[in-house]
């Protein structure tokens, strides 16, 4: 086969030039030769050949582009020719004369002559079908003036065509458009022949369709080569969970095995928004407040008086309840307003909003400490107002947040580097106009009763439309709306609404909706989302938003119209619509604004305009697609429905609805037949409605099935007997073709569904420890990367469409770019994926999932969905939805949508929130649905996909009726089966009861028969072992299909009640395995193995069923053939047939040891309180019962401890059934009560894997020196200090040690920074540790996020670890470990003293967790385990009941499960008990006392109680009976509480285990609220091995600040640590070192006393050894280092969402120890209390701001002022410099500012009343910082502001020496000048620039001030008093002011000398000699006459 293209002459041709020309076909582009230098006609004459591999589809294209040539630059397009292939496939030969197209589809003059043949295989070339010809008379419908979106901003008129003339065209016209005909801009000759229909092919061609559907050969090849890659390891596909993959043949698609629907149910939100601080505002002397507004709620933070910077840190908190689609799209907005009080709102300062969306989408859904910009929305022109610093999260039910930890904030305040904008947004948002255009919409449902419209349709004869529809647009807070058009269904709009924003905008979505307009309330008819990531891309190569014009659907509920709608709330867009409600034609684009322009509006209100109507042809062509679906089965339809007959209905739009679908009778004729544009084709179109028949032309659809009465399957299902005969259905419809939308995406989608089964896969493999997960992964990748090539081919293929909008245009490269990239990444991943690297692999392949099902989902829609409804009477029932992707016909492969033309199972449900809950968990029906969606032309197909063996059943009438699709099928071949279910068993069940388990039994469907299994009593995992078997089962269609094809099985699990019906409890689905009359029954394929099937109920999984299910057809020989059902029938069970053997697993002999340890908080049973508690275990069938607690309340633990019972077990671990653990309580007389119970699913944790003893970790020869560089001893306090520094150069456990050595290299390199100097050992308490380590802790935080690659390692490693599994992983862990102790001991001692510390002091540190202390040691389950005993049902989402609230107390024990008999080496090791069999060592579970001492440092985030936004947080601490409540230490109004407490508990464990802290909030009156708690076991952590009992520390000391706090010293504890771990050891000696088993510690060997006298000690060797015990073999484990965690505090009314963290630790003491010493001290540091003295000397170059009232001239009255806390509470004012006239301000005025400060946190304390209500003080902390200003001196109106400068007490500029050196760039930062701390300097002095804002909000320099700091401790002050401005003691001399700086009325003589003598002096002499001049010449001229006259006469 070939395609030949002889390329003859291209003419007139404009200038002169090479030209080259290019062909293409499928993807294969060939050039021609240039020809050089050719004027108007190039004589090319070559010919090109494509062999074919399939034959050519008839719109396959061939495209020709000519080029002017050049060498140097790209080659210029002049023109395009695209020709459909049709007539070429058709008659093999056809030559074309035609002009060419430029880029904007515009005929140029241009033509071009080709000659094109096609030989096919048979040499015959294609024929055609009558069917084919149908829908052509559209091909040249409508004129294409291809309207983009380019075209469709204001002002460019998008239409060529004059404004009368619609697009009714003339025949005149027709003419001159031939070149302009026809889809794809082919030939005339092409068309001409086709559009008057002259050859028509013969009547008997069309006969094909009526043979059976056989495959074709090329088919079965294609299908065998893809069953025949299953050999490649790398490409096997595995059963996967649901074990629906297996065997997935052509004609069956998956079904879906979730039924509820997720959106649109109500969940738990809180929106958390912290407002620290606002910056940099605009405005002169603002009362800022900030309001935060979440969607309509608003909070306000305090006012903050006189300043441009106001600090507030103020935290607020939104709860919501809704959906989460409507949480996302709420707005958050922060803006600042000025001035705001009781009587006036304030004027806005500025704003900023985003979508709660985005603040989800961030990691860890949260901003922190970030800067949002503020711009004022009604002044667009303006630049940023100004920044707020805040935190903003949002949590979800169940998100924990990790905050950052809150300590001392000193990080530099780099704004620009910090704005609260999410990745990728610039910083420089543009404003820009976003235009929502709404053309028209269609196919609207009524909205009002018809009752009034028949009155007046009597009266006035008036049939008006029921609906008066417009458009609501929402975007950013905003909405706008078009105009109403009144009754309505087809309204026309032509308006936009306008929205301004900036850009990139931080609201995701926008909502469209479609509202009708009621006097009463409008309600909306329905709605679209337009997700504005979707349509844009914001790549280097992307494009701004863009939208149509396009249609998009609009799905809600039903169309019937009622009062009150049940389902209104899908019309809103939230949850799956039910029913298709309308389309709307729209368009968006966007306009980046110039905000420099001035015509520019510089509101950002919304505006609604008319917009430039579009053609109709833009978006797409009419065509006539054809839906087919065949019902081949109906079954499970549930009981209600099952006494009045069914019928289905099938719609596409309102195609197909014959109930309620048409709101005005049939369409006329779709708009194509409407407007024909010449007369021959009128006829045709005449001819063919006159008589029907004739060509097919206008089938009448059958769009539902016939009413069928059902019939029982079983109790609760019904089915319809449909038999051989199956029902069909059809419909045609119009749509606008744009099938290359849904074809791309269905690429896409195919891509990803193969990826998504392959990486299920992989997790499947390694989840079961399959061998070779990483070929498997290497496979899906090479797959992957396949996809990705084969998309770049066929999507590029037809870029020339002419209806595509710039989005189709830019989608398509965007999504060409993003999966290129993806194949290259795919392929450099295969190449790395390792046996280790699996995990992480896998986590890279996710992501490129989520990217291609984003890439899928189009914005741009075209058919509707597909809907199925059942009916019942009439009335609608339960209904299913199709993406119409998905039934989408096309000849290429991929591009097919993935259920078209294959049997799908569908399962109805309820509509909207009906289909909640337990109502949606019910299958309404399940039916065997056939369906096929294309156009008509391609109509030949649609039967190609059915399971073969029937015959069409066509209605009878008239002539032609062999073009009628079949009414039914009439399947002649059946087959008889038999269907074995073996099931085996389930586990972790939903438990249905009150009691906490369930009574289940199992029910299988099977086409329409139905069977269960046996009712199992009291169990969450029955073990049935039954065979169910299903006799006489007839399936349809052929042999060899139903063997690839089988139908699905339904198993539904229930429980049984007593009374009523049974509970459902969830469903599952799987494949048979088919074994075929002539096949034998042996291995490979039988007997089929048992595996694993989820079970699902609504959303969420309901456990697992292990089952095996064959299907064995019954050949002519009978059952007799079939493999013999063998097998014990059970003689207790009756007629019960067990599973047979060979697929049963093989069981050996397992012995199961328990551990009884106790039993804790059981709550009460049926009110009565439990006393004498027993735990009964049992694992397949057997069990052991623990021995018998006497008196719960006296000990709640159990005298014998261990205990064990044998059973015999699957060999495969994976088949392991559950063991279940049952708590009774004996009451009297024998009775018994179950309390309640825990199904351990999973036994693996627990079987014992004896020690591979080769391991080198249990290799004890040889040592291993653990290094900690013994230095020579130097002077007194280095000792302490310098084993940290070096240990920085050796190992350190809490820090990975590369990290600390790049923190050396950092530190090296910046070693000219100032030293800071060793801080006193004196000064430093607890707090300097804890904030150190805070420090320390960022600081990891910080490069771990630097080095995310090293940290992915660092997991792998934990990973392998954390499975306590194989060794193997261990090793290497262990390995890389010593390692990397050698890499970092190599530097030796050099490297450690050379690079000293800078910045920070030497201080000791302990270790923050920023969690629980548990999530960090695996829970303390190293031995002890506890098991949660569960009672009461299990909630589903809408009873809430949680997992939590079914807790009914808890069971410590633990298993170990290992073969019988035990390897001999356990038993013959040292002290062997056998008593305790595998538990050896455990400490003995009798009573003990224990003194418990809770540190609470301090909590963050609380969550407000008070109204005021505000709490009053205390701490209560209960453990057992004692309750400790603070409450008269409560600390007023604060959310971030320090309390800095320790409490002493005197505990009894077992009976006092728990301990709850919990934070309430004071409350005056009325009773405490509770904030929220967190609850430790204690116990757990006593017995832990890793030692929780008291932190080891960093470092040994025995005085100071880091005294150490056990009452055992290091050295007692490694003793008894190596007695109770039978190690070797310790061996000290010589000084400095110990030995335990094979590792030897080095360290410092002396210690010095307070006294500073130094001892020889061995403790610092030994805390070396604890700290790096986990290095030890064979009993190393990581032990609990000197700590402060942070937990969660819950709330139980507000389950799942944390109401803050508190930070505290625990520390146990047994009280039969020696006692420890008393509680460190954590007291809150009390501020210091400081005196700030500032004395202004002198201001200059300030600016004049008055006029003098007679002179004009400028001049200020200059004073100064300053604060320090706050303008209402400090503010100082120096007295006036009346009327400087130079800038120049002399004062000599001394301000006092006494304040207390806190040098850890750097900020000020104030203690004030919020307001005259307060009750009592509320603590602020704000920042130091020091406020100057000048300002102007009015009598009568109000100061004037001039200028500021503000000054961080800790860091501020150095001051200038003169006022000459002072400049403004000070102060901005422009100028490096040396920042000084007036903590360190104490003192300085200096000049000061001030600045202001000008109407630019350009900072500018209005003045400078010389002033002097001074800054003493109270008690200095107290020594050296000095008074307040000029005042005793220590008087300033009163300032040497000019004399002119006085009131001109009070002294005029003086003024007038001043005048005299100084201003005017040179102007008064000037004048004087102009007035002596002018005298001069006055004379002059006098006298010259009479001067003259005297010269002349002579006189």
């Amino acid at each position: 086969m070939a395609l030949l293209l002889h390329l003859k002459t291209v003419s007139e041709l404009r200038g002169r030039g090479d030209r080259i020309a290019k062909v293409t076909f499928r993807g294969q582009s060939f050039y021609s030769r240039v020809l050089e230098n050719c004027e108007d006609v190039a004589d090319f004459t070559e010919t090109f050949r494509w062999q074919v591999a399939s034959s050519i589809d008839s719109n396959e294209m061939l495209e020709i582009q000519i080029f002017n040539y050049s060498k140097v630059f790209s080659n210029k397009l002049i023109g395009t020719f695209r020709m459909v292939l049709q007539k070429v496939v058709e008659e093999g030969h056809v030559e074309v004369t035609d002009m060419l197209i430029d880029d904007n589809n515009a005929i140029i003059q241009t033509s071009l002559c080709v000659e094109v043949r096609y030989q096919a295989t048979d040499g015959t070339v294609g024929s055609w079908d009558d069917g084919d010809f149908l829908g052509d008379e559209s091909l040249h419908e409508e004129e294409k003036d291809s309207q983009e979106t380019d075209g469709l901003l204001p002002g460019s008129r998008p239409s060529s065509r004059p404004p009368g003339e619609k697009s009714f065209r003339s025949k005149g016209r027709q003419k001159t458009k031939g070149g302009r005909d026809g889809e794809h801009k082919a030939g005339r000759s092409v068309f001409s022949a086709m559009k008057l229909g002259k050859n028509r092919p013969h009547k008997e061609e069309p006969q094909r369709q009526d043979e059976p559907a056989v495959l074709e050969m090329e088919n079965l090849d294609r299908l065998a080569i893809r069953l025949g890659d299953g050999l490649d390891p790398d490409s096997m596909s595995l059963a996967s969970v649901t074990a629906l993959t297996t065997n997935v043949s052509n004609k069956r698609s998956k079904p879906d095995i979730k039924m509820e629907p997720s959106a649109g149910r109500p969940m738990d939100y809180q929106v958390s928004v912290t407002v620290i601080e606002a910056r940099q505002l605009v405005g002169l002397n603002m009362d800022p407040v900030v309001c935060v507004e979440v969607g309509d709620d608003k909070k306000f933070t305090s006012m903050k008086e006189s300043t441009n910077c106001p600090y507030y840190n103020e935290y607020f908190v939104f709860d919501f309840h809704v959906s989460p689609d409507v949480m996302f799209d709420k707005i958050i907005k922060i803006s600042v307003i000025h001035s705001k009080n009781l009587l006036r709102s304030g004027t806005l300062v500025g704003s900023f909003k985003m979508d709660v969306g985005t603040v989800y989408s961030q990691p860890e859904h949260q901003f922190h400490h970030k800067w949002a910009i503020l711009s004022d929305p009604d002044d667009i022109s303006a630049g940023l107002k100004g920044y707020v610093k805040c935190d903003v999260a949002v949590m979800g039910k169940g998100d924990n947040i990790k905050t950052p930890h809150k300590a001392n904030e000193t990080d530099e305040d780099d704004i620009e580097g910090n704005l609260l904008l999410p990745e990728g947004v610039p910083p420089e948002r543009q404003w820009a106009r976003f235009y929502v255009k709404i053309y028209r919409a269609e196919g609207l449902p009524r909205m009002n009763t018809s009752l009034m419209a028949n009155m007046k349709k009597a009266f006035i004869g008036e049939n008006k439309d029921l609906v008066d529809p417009y458009v609501q647009v929402f975007f950013a807070g905003q909405k706008g709306k078009t105009s109403v058009q009144k009754s309505s269904y087809e309204p026309l709009w032509n308006e936009q609404v306008v929205f301004t924003d900036l850009f990139p905008p931080l609201c995701k979505r926008m909502k469209v909706q479609i509202r009708d307009s009621d006097k009463v309330n409008d309600v909306a008819i329905g709605t679209h989302f337009i997700d504005l990531r979707k349509i844009s891309n914001d790549g280097d190569k992307g494009f701004l938003p863009t939208l149509g014009p396009a249609w998009v659907n609009m799905y809600g509920s039903t169309r019937n119209y009622t009062l009150l709608d049940e389902h209104q709330d899908l019309n809103e867009g939230l949850g799956e619509g039910v029913s298709f409600r309308a389309r709307l034609m729209l368009g968006l684009a966007v306009e980046i604004l110039d905000t420099s322009n001035p015509e520019l509006t510089s509101s950002t209100e919304v505006q609604v305009e008319q917009a430039t109507p579009v053609s109709e042809s833009c978006v797409g062509k009419m065509e006539e697609f054809f839906l087919f679906g065949a019902l081949l089965e109906a079954s499970m339809i549930d009981r209600k429905n099952g006494d009045k007959p069914i019928t289905f209905e099938v719609t596409i739009g309102n195609y197909g609805n014959e109930v309620d679908g048409l709101s005005r009778p049939q369409r006329p004729r779709p708009r194509p037949r409407k407007e024909p544009g010449d007369e021959e084709e009128v006829d045709l179109i005449q001819k063919s409605s006159d008589d029907e028949t004739d060509e097919g032309g206008d089938l009448p659809s059958v769009s539902s099935s016939p009413p069928m009465r059902p019939q029982i399957t079983d109790r609760n299902y019904f089915h319809l007997p449909y038999l051989e005969r199956k029902p069909c259905i059809y419909i045609k419809s119009w749509w606008p073709d744009q099938r290359r939308r849904l074809y791309n995406a269905n690429i896409v989608d195919h891509i990803a569904d193969k990826l998504e089964e392959g990486l299920n896969d992989v997790q499947e493999m390694i989840k079961t420890e399959k061998s070779y997960p990483e070929r498997r992964l290497r496979g899906v990748l090479e797959e992957l990367s396949c996809g990705c090539y084969r998309f770049l081919s066929l999507a590029d293929k037809d870029q020339g469409h002419w209806s595509r909008t710039r989005l189709d245009r830019e989608r398509l490269k965007s999504c060409m770019r993003e999966l290129e990239s993806m194949g290259q990444q795919a392929k450099t991943l295969r190449a790395q994926v390792k046996w280790h690297t699996v995990r992480d692999k896998l986590r890279l392949c996710q992501n490129f999932l989520h990217k291609l099902r984003f890439l899928a989902d189009e914005p741009q829609h075209s058919v509707p969905d597909v809907f199925i409804w059942m009916m019942s009477n009439n009335k609608r029932i339960a209904y299913a939805r199709v993406p119409s992707k998905d039934l989408l016909f096309s000849t290429v492969e991929e591009e097919l949508g993935k259920d078209c033309a294959k049997v799908k199972t569908l399962f109805l449900k309820l509509p909207g929130k009906r289909g909640f809950g337990s109502a949606g968990w019910t299958v309404q029906a399940k039916l065997e649905l056939y369906l096929w969606l294309g156009l008509s032309k391609q109509r030949k197909d649609f039967l190609c996909g059915l399971p073969c063996g029937f015959e069409e059943v066509r209605a009878a009438q008239g002539p032609g009726l062999h073009a009628f699709p079949p009414i039914s099928l009439l399947y002649t071949k059946k087959q008889a089966f038999q269907l074995r279910a073996h099931m085996y068993q389930a586990r972790s069940l939903f438990a249905a009861d009150s009691s906490g388990l369930s009574d289940p039994f199992a029910r299988v469907f099977f086409i329409n028969q139905s069977q269960c299994t046996e009712v199992l009593n009291e169990t969450l995992c029955p073990t049935w072992d039954q065979m169910l078997v299903f006799d006489n089962l007839e399936l349809y269609g052929e042999a060899h299909e139903l063997r690839d094809d089988p139908p699905i099985i339904v198993i539904e699990i229930y429980d049984q009640d007593t009374m009523g019906k049974a509970d459902f409890i969830g469903r599952t689905f799987a494949k048979p395995l088919v074994k075929m009359a002539d096949e034998a029954y042996c291995p490979p394929r039988f007997p089929p193995q048992l595996e694993y099937y989820q079970i699902y109920r609504g959303n969420a999984t309901a456990g697992d069923l292990l089952a095996a299910f064959e299907l064995l057809q019954i050949g002519p020989a009978g059952k007799a053939d079939l493999p013999p059902i063998n097998g014990p029938v059970d003689v207790d069970r009756g007629p019960i047939m067990p599973v047979p053997m060979g697929i049963r697993p093989v069981l050996s002999k397992y012995r199961i040891e328990v551990l009884f340890w106790g039993l804790r908080d059981l709550k009460r049973v049926n009110l009565a309180q439990v006393d004498r508690p027993r735990v009964d275990i049992e694992c397949a069938g057997k069990g052991v019962q623990s021995s018998l607690i006497h008196n719960y309340k006296k000990n709640p633990n159990f005298n014998t401890l261990v205990k064990w019972f044998e059973v015999d077990l699957p060999e495969n671990e994976l088949l392991h059934p559950p063991l279940n653990i049952r708590v009774v309580d004996c009451r009297a007389f024998g009775r018994y009560t179950l309390v309640g119970s825990h199904a351990v699913s999973s036994l693996r944790r627990f079987i014992y894997r004896p020690p591979d003893r080769s391991a080198p970790s249990w290799n004890t020869s040889g040592e291993v020196v653990v290094n900690m560089e013994p230095e020579v001893p130097v002077k007194k306090l280095e000792t302490v200090v310098k084993l940290d520094a070096t240990s920085d150069a050796v190992i350190k456990v809490d820090v990975a040690d590369e990290e600390k050595e790049r923190k050396k290299k950092k530190k090296k390199g910046s070693s000219e920074e100032p030293e800071e100097e060793e801080p006193d050992e004196s000064m430093l308490d607890w707090w300097s540790k804890y904030f150190a380590s805070i420090d320390t802790m960022k600081e990891q935080l910080r490069q771990q996020e630097a080095s995310g690659t090293d940290l992915e390692e660092k997991e792998e490693m934990d990973n392998t670890e954390g499975l306590k599994g194989p060794m193997k992983g261990k090793e290497k862990a262990r390995a890389a470990k010593e390692e990397r102790k050698k890499r970092t001991q190599s530097p030796g001692p050099g490297q450690g003293s050379e690079a000293p510390e800078k910045k920070k002091p030497k201080i000791d540190e302990l270790k923050v967790y920023p969690k629980e202390l548990e999530s960090e040691f695996d829970s303390f389950e190293d031995w002890l385990h506890t098991f949660n005993l569960l009672r009461g049902k299990t909630g589903d989402d809408e009873d809430g009941a949680t997992e939590e609230e079914r807790i009914v107390g808890r069971f410590k024990g633990s298993l170990c499960v290992y073969k019988v008999p035990l390897p001999e080496d356990v038993s013959r090791e040292a002290g062997y008990d056998p008593t305790y069999g595998m538990f050896q060592g455990i400490p003995s579970n009798d009573p003990i006392n224990v003194l418990v001492r809770v540190y609470v440092v301090r909590a963050t985030d609380l969550h407000p109680a008070d109204i005021n936004g505000k709490a009053d947080p205390y701490i209560a601490i209960r453990l057992g009976k004692t309750d400790i409540r603070d409450k008269e230490n409560y600390i007023s109004k604060q959310l971030n509480p320090v309390f800095g407490k320790s409490f002493d508990i005197e505990a009894s464990f077992p009976m006092e285990s728990l301990l709850t802290v919990a934070v309430y909030d004071w409350d005056l009156v009325g009773t405490d609220d509770l904030i929220g708690e967190t609850k430790i076991d204690l116990e757990n952590r006593f017995y832990s091995k890793h030692r929780a009992t008291c932190g080891i520390a960093q470092t040994y000391s025995t005085h100071g600040y880091n005294i150490w706090r056990d009452p055992m010293k290091p050295s007692q504890i490694l003793t008894r640590l190596c007695k109770e771990g039978k190690v070797d050891g310790p061996h000290f000696g010589p000084p400095g070192r110990v030995k335990v088993s094979n590792r030897v510690f080095t360290g410092p060997s002396e210690i010095e006393d307070e006294n500073g006298q130094r001892k020889p000690t061995e403790e610092h060797v030994a805390l070396l050894a604890l700290r790096y015990w986990e290095d030890i073999p064979r009993v190393g484990c990581r032990l609990v280092p000197e700590h402060v965690e942070t937990r969660p505090l819950l709330n139980p009314d507000k389950p799942g969402i944390e109401q803050g963290r508190l930070e505290l630790w625990v520390d146990m003491f047994p009280m039969d120890m020696p006692a420890p010493g008393t509680p460190l001290d954590i007291s809150p540091r009390k501020p210091k209390k400081y005196e700030l003295r500032v004395i202004v000397w002198n201001t200059d170059e300030v600016v004049l701001e008055d006029d003098d009232f007679f002179t004009g001239e400028k001049s200020s009255d200059i004073f100064v002022r300053g604060w320090l806390k706050g303008q209402q509470e400090d503010k100082q004012d120096t007295d006036v410099h009346y009327h400087s006239l130079t800038g120049e301000g002399n004062f000599n005025w001394r301000y006092l500012f006494p304040f207390d400060y806190l040098a850890a946190e750097e900020k000020i304390v104030i203690s004030k009343k919020e307001s005259m209500f307060s009750w009592d003080e509320t603590e602020y902390k704000i920042p130091a910082r020091l406020t100057l200003q000048i300002w102007d001196a009015d009598h009568f109106s109000a100061d004037d502001f001039l200028g500021a400068i503000e000054l961080d007490l800790n860091r501020f500029p150095r001051g200038a020496k003169t006022a000459k050196q002072c400049s403004m760039e000070m102060a901005t930062g422009e100028l490096d000048v040396p920042l000084v701390s007036i903590f360190k300097q104490k003192r300085v002095k200096g000049w000061w620039p001030l600045l202001a804002r000008n109407e630019n909000d350009e900072f500018e320099l209005t003045g400078k001030v010389e002033a002097e700091l001074h800054l003493l401790t109270a008690e200095e002050a107290e020594k050296n008093p000095v008074g307040l401005a000029r005042n005793e003691p220590d008087p300033l001399e009163k300032p040497n002011r000019p004399d002119t700086a006085f009131v001109w009325f009070l002294n005029p003589l003086k003024s007038i000398k001043y005048l005299i003598c100084t201003r005017y002096k040179w102007l008064i002499i000037k004048i004087v000699l102009a007035l002596l001049g002018l005298l001069m010449l006055a004379l002059f001229l006098y006298s010259l006459p009479g001067y003259m006259v005297k010269k002349l006469l002579g006189a």
